[in-house]
């Protein structure tokens, strides 16, 4: 089995804050979904903010750097036996956050 990360880019969700009851209950139910089918490991959306960059050293500053173009929005962590899966589930996602969906796969440690 292989995990994948699917995320979407802050400020990608553009639809009408009418719908919004509409997309919290489509994506629910996904997740609802995935989780059933034993293939949701997590998933969040992310608090729009600055992030806290911490170096080798320890040392904090507010980041992101000013040359990061695109910041997560929200993401989801699914455990599939094949990439076409994943991109099935993703499709799901998109369906339902009304959003493109990026996918890549967790290079994953079984020691983690």
């Amino acid at each position: 089995m292989m995990r994948y990360l699917i995320s979407f880019d802050e400020g990608a969700m553009t639809f009408p804050e009418e719908e919004l009851s509409d997309v919290a209950r489509d994506s629910h139910a996904v997740v609802a979904e995935a989780k059933k089918a034993g293939v949701w490991i997590f998933g969040a959306g992310l608090e729009e903010q600055r992030a806290s960059i911490v170096a080798t050293d320890g040392t904090v500053t507010e980041g992101p750097f000013p040359e990061t173009k695109a910041r997560i929005g929200g993401f989801s962590i699914i455990e599939v036996a094949s990439r076409d899966e994943a991109l099935s589930w993703a499709a799901k996602i998109a369906a339902a956050c009304r959003c493109a969906q990026e996918v890549r796969e967790l290079m994953y440690d079984p020691e983690s």
